[in-house]
């Protein structure tokens, strides 16, 4: 087969950034958004906590050097990630020109068991509304994720990823307040969200307080699927 490649193309006359992912992990911790960090043990930046991730080797794909580094830093596999953005400011990275595609990753707390890899200290949870101070752009990173977590959870069923199988409609309504940071009208939430059609009743109930049992809801199969093409909330 006749090669696509110009016979005058020499690759060394481009400079080739280095090409990095990172993972955000959010997770819904005791009515507080969290997310997962590591403690880098290697210079640059030794010390700091920073969103867990790495470099892309050669012969992988973004998606398989996300889940790579995922594992290798924190112990933590088989979660849904998908690609957040792109990050490439110049100066992110005092060691040479790197570029990192960031993924994120939407959990319920007690589905990770993590542990520190080769390349991190220590892993552990962290209050988004009290972040240590972070590693190369990394709080930047951090900021947009949580506003394309709001606008998500705005416009799709993503919510489901952050909560247990089953749940009331108490529970649901306070994890929309701790990702939106406001709070919602309790009538009007349960409104929107039972007109949405994205839940359905499982039958059973919960003793939610002091008050009558509250019903158990779960997600629809296809709730993972866009709800409306206009705000849910507020």
């Amino acid at each position: 087969m006749t090669s696509d490649i110009p016979h005058n193309y020499d690759p060394s006359d481009y400079d080739r950034p280095s090409l990095t992912v990172d993972v955000v992990i959010f997770s819904l911790v005791d009515d507080d958004l969290q997310v997962l960090l590591v403690k880098r043990k290697f210079a640059p930046f030794a010390d700091m906590w920073a969103i867990p991730g790495g470099f892309v080797h050669i012969d992988e794909s973004l998606e398989d050097a996300a889940a790579r580094e995922l594992e290798e830093e924190t112990g933590v596999t088989n979660v849904y990630m998908e690609q957040l953005y792109t990050f490439g400011n110049p100066g992110r990275d005092p060691r040479t020109r790197v570029v990192t595609v960031a993924y994120f990753a939407l959990v319920p707390h007690n589905a990770v068991r993590h542990r520190a890899g080769d390349d991190a200290a220590e892993t552990g949870w962290f209050s988004m509304f009290s972040l240590p101070h972070l590693a190369f752009d990394h709080r930047g990173i951090l900021e947009y994720a949580l506003t394309r977590l709001r606008y998500k959870l705005e416009y799709t069923a993503v919510g489901f990823r952050l909560l247990p199988d089953v749940f009331t409609l108490s529970e649901l309504q306070r994890a929309y307040e701790t990702i939106l940071g406001e709070k919602l009208d309790k009538r009007n939430f349960r409104r929107k969200i039972l007109a949405a059609a994205i839940l359905e009743e499982t039958g059973k109930k919960k003793r939610d307080g002091e008050g009558r049992p509250a019903k158990l809801y779960k997600y629809r199969e296809d709730a993972v699927a866009e709800v409306k093409t206009r705000r849910l909330f507020p």
